[in-house]
């Protein structure tokens, strides 16, 4: 079937292409899994965020997302892409509130309820953005089941397993210290802290002794909290400071007393070796405070201030109270010395502020017995198979070293923490649902952490906890999920642990891991370098098969790609190549239909090699995809419809076209359009526009690419003799044309050519494919033999089973021809050492596939030959010379 006739553009216009084409796919429900006998396929996608637009690193995920599954539908799958976003509880909130702030209205002029539903709108808007955003990049998900993390179900999902690992005892709830962001006003867990390197200071300040002589000397990074201090320690064994211990020392300024404890955690070696004990605002003081019993002092506000109990200081800012401290502190004489230094500090991943360690009554997930499970499913048949393998130590690595999780968020969009408290007696009651005389209860006004409903998204998204849901039978557990390196601890880790927990099976079989998008000079994009790139600017300037092309073969699993124009424009000109060379076919089928196509009459040697071409290229390119090396795929697909189909086959076709009888047209005609046809089956999964609307313009079965049947090998096709035979008469036309040009003799102007070759069997293809030589080299006379006579003067070349000679009378430096010779024997020499040196490797010899160690001895014997060769027209070129 034919759909359309000739209309292609000269040049390739992707606004033209693209334009109407998802929205047909969409119309024609494709993407919707519809074999009910397949074996399933399932891929979740990692929800973005309702926060704004996607970035180029969603388009790489996504578009790799969408080659795996498209591919697998194709090779008739039961695929199933499930689509969603996740609600981003802090982030999506500070978005909602600054929004507000323009107008002069806080969260709480609105009230929770009031405020929920702004937040609401704000979702609606932006997921339609993101799915504009998707159709753009042509992602084929199945929209009839996407999920958003705050859907009831999802929920449901939420709340069982929050009440069911209370039950278990692995929640708790508990006062520690938690990282405190000033500006969202809510914790995090210590994933969400970006460390960065800051200019600092120690401030060293003297606590004098009381009722004694003397004073102890402390330092700190953060003089502000000392207004919390509640102790001062030393190491139990250090004999400066036995006889301290017990007493008690003066809080500069404040004026409070400490006592001197002892404690193993203290450095002796470190600075002076006395440390101030801040229970509230420090986590290792604060397990100090629980050994000896010390008060918890926190000194600060929820958003940053200080409070009542930092005296004088109250009301500050934290930053302005420590200067106002340090300065009295210097004015009373405490301050001895002010070091600058540059030191890691904690700052929110979400709002960018530095922050604030303090005590807080937090929920919590004890970890050790999850992340022991998770650890030990590794070691079984149904681990997750990290791609790259290197990956799976950083899991491991953070499972072993994980700590306990503080899930509770003090925000108000998000799953609302299924607890209630007793409003008269204050008395704990956690559910899935409210208590039966909810009037007297009160429900925890936290929210849970975003990450706490991701996890669970390769199966609440099935519709589990129904665990006779068709789609959670028939799809979970997934196959592969696609995300970046950077949140294997906030999301991998922990949909592994929660699955296994909840399901008994680990989420996916497969997680392929991929890299960072960064600029071209290798930095990480980001608002502040201003060199962020939007994907959909690309796209409306390349187009999104362009760039799908180039964030497919930008780099190998695990490893970060550079985003560069120039790479955008390699791109583009590759499409435009494939459009040329098959407007090229397309205009030289004429009214040729299916039917018409056959493949089983007399072949020429181009028709052989092309087709056994394809069936290596099909061969190693569905091998690569199986193993996510979506790079080197797309290097073997460039090279074969690069080089092969357009450069060499699509040329020899135009001699058959031509000259050949109407059966070689028939044959040509067919191979044209069946190599082009499962080209584009092969390309459809990375640039599915360009290559649905180019198959549509040749005869075909079936109505989309979409849906039609992946390109798998033909053993007939398979020809090692004409690949040998072709790469012969490749390197053949090269050599010429490579001396043509040294020698300045323009293709266009005839000269003499003389091949002799290694035998009868090598000459009589060359005779038999005389008119593809005369055809790329253009000869005067052209003679091919197993002896020729060498003319005096000669440039040459040695090929694989064969010795080219071209007569160039009067413009051959024959000295300069001996020396180029001589460098073309130490090069055949080099490469018979390599090989040699390969084969006297025993390991090698004896663990190497035979295939692989009978083409090295192949190679050694070629080379080998081309050495004599060589040899053989230096001493005859000497012989000549020395006349």
């Amino acid at each position: 079937m034919l759909e359309k006739p000739l209309d292609m553009s000269k040049k390739y216009e992707p606004s033209k292409v693209e334009e109407g084409r998802y929205e047909k796919w969409l119309k024609e429900d494709l993407f919707r899994p519809n074999d009910e006998g397949a074996e399933p396929y399932s891929v979740v996608i990692p929800p973005p965020n309702v926060t704004g637009k996607l970035h180029l690193g969603h388009a790489w995920d996504t578009t790799l997302q969408d080659i795996i599954i498209r591919q697998k539908r194709m090779q008739g799958y039961d695929a199933l892409w499930l689509p969603g976003m996740d609600h981003a509880g802090i982030a999506t909130q500070a978005k909602v509130e600054e929004k507000l702030a323009q107008d002069s209205i806080s969260r709480y002029d609105l009230g929770r309820e009031k405020f929920l539903e702004k937040v609401w709108e704000w979702k609606e808007e932006y997921a339609e953005n993101i799915r504009s955003q998707w159709s753009k990049v042509g992602i084929s998900v199945d929209y009839s089941r996407e999920r958003f993390t705050l859907d009831q179900g999802l929920n449901d999902a939420v709340n069982k397993v929050f009440v069911d690992l209370y039950n278990k005892g692995l929640i708790y709830r508990g006062e520690y210290i938690i990282n405190w962001d000033p500006k969202a006003q809510t914790a995090l867990s210590d994933i969400e802290v970006d460390h960065k390197d800051v200019n600092g200071a120690f401030y060293h300040i003297t606590y004098p002794i009381v009722n004694g002589e003397g004073e102890v000397e402390i330092a700190t990074t953060r003089p502000e909290t000392m207004l919390g201090d509640t102790a001062v320690a030393v190491h139990p064994e250090d004999e400066r400071y036995q006889h301290l211990i017990g007493k008690k020392v003066l809080l500069p300024v404040v004026e409070r007393e400490l006592t001197v404890v002892a404690d193993d955690y203290v450095d002796r070696e470190f600075g002076t070796g006395v440390v101030k004990i801040t229970p509230a605002h420090d986590p290792n003081d604060f397990e100090i405070g629980k050994r000896h019993d010390l008060e918890q002092v926190n000194v600060m506000n929820n958003d940053g201030s200080m409070n009542e109990l930092a005296g004088k200081y109250a009301g500050m800012d934290r930053f302005d109270a420590r200067k106002a401290l340090v300065k009295d502190l210097k004015d009373s004489g405490y301050l001895i010395k002010v070091e600058e230094m540059t030191h890691s500090v904690g700052h929110s991943e979400r709002t960018g502020v530095i922050v604030e360690p303090r005590l807080s009554t937090q929920w919590f997930v004890k970890m050790q017995p999850l992340a022991e499970q998770a650890l030990k499913n590794q070691q079984t048949e149904d681990k997750v198979n990290f791609v790259p393998e290197r990956f799976e130590k950083t899991f491991n690595n953070w499972m072993e070293n994980v700590h306990d999780w503080v899930i509770s968020r003090q925000l108000w969009w998000g799953h609302r923490i299924p607890a209630w408290y007793h409003k008269e007696t204050g008395e704990l009651y956690v559910g899935e649902t409210a208590p039966q005389d909810s009037e007297n209860w009160e429900q925890d006004s936290d929210v849970l952490d975003t990450w706490f409903s991701s996890a669970l998204w390769p199966f609440s998204t099935m519709g589990w906890p129904d665990t006779e849901s068709e789609d959670f039978k028939k799809y979970f557990p997934t196959s592969t999920l696609v995300t970046g390196y950077d949140i294997i601890f906030f999301w991998v880790s922990r949909m592994i642990f929660q699955s296994l927990e909840f399901t008994g099976k680990a989420p996916f079989k497969n997680v392929l891991i991929h890299g960072l998008i960064r600029d071209e000079q290798g930095r990480k994009m980001s608002k502040s370098l201003g060199n962020g790139i939007d994907p959909m600017d690309v796209i409306d300037q390349y187009g999104a098969d362009a760039l799908r092309w180039f964030l497919s073969n930008g780099s190998a699993p695990g490893q970060d790609v550079r985003f560069s124009y120039e790479k955008m424009d390699a791109s583009w000109n590759f499409i435009n190549k494939i459009w040329n060379a098959s407007r090229y076919v397309i205009m030289n089928l004429e009214d040729f239909s299916v039917s018409d196509i056959d493949l089983s009459g007399d072949k020429s040697i181009a028709d052989k090699w092309i087709l056994a071409r394809l069936n290596q290229t099909i061969k190693q390119v569905t091998e690569l995809f199986e193993k996510f090396e979506f790079g080197e795929a797309g290097r073997r697909l460039y090279t074969f419809i690069w080089d092969d189909y357009c450069d060499w086959y699509i040329e020899m076709s135009k001699e058959l076209l031509i000259q050949g009888t109407e059966e070689q047209k028939v044959t040509t005609k067919s191979v044209l359009v069946h190599v082009l046809d499962q080209t584009l089956r092969l390309l459809h999964p990375i640039m599915p526009f360009v290559t649905e609307e180019i198959w549509e313009h040749i005869p075909h079965e079936g109505h989309s690419l979409v849906v039609a049947e992946y390109p798998e090998t033909v053993s007939e096709f398979n020809d090692q003799e004409a690949i040998n035979n072709m790469e012969m008469l490749i390197e053949l036309i090269r050599s010429v044309r490579s001396i043509r040009l040294d020698a300045n003799r323009p293709l266009s102007k005839e000269i003499d050519i003389l091949i002799k070759t290694k035998g009868e069997k090598e000459k009589a293809f060359l005779v038999e494919n005389q008119s593809f030589i005369e055809r790329f080299c253009n000869p005067n006379e052209l003679v091919i033999d197993t002896e020729v006579d060498m003319p005096g003067e000669v440039k040459s070349a040695v090929i694989s089973g064969a010795e080219v000679y071209l007569p160039l009378a009067g413009l051959v430096d024959i000295q300069e021809e001996i020396e180029r010779l001589e460098q073309e024997k130490i090069k055949w020499q080099q490469e018979i050492d390599r090989v040699e040196k390969k084969l006297a490797n025993e390991k090698f010899v004896q663990n190497a596939p035979e295939k692989i160690v009978h083409a090295e001895k192949e190679k050694g014997r070629d080379y080998r030959e081309k050495y004599d060769a060589v040899t053989n027209q230096i001493e005859k070129l000497k012989q000549v010379k020395e006349g």
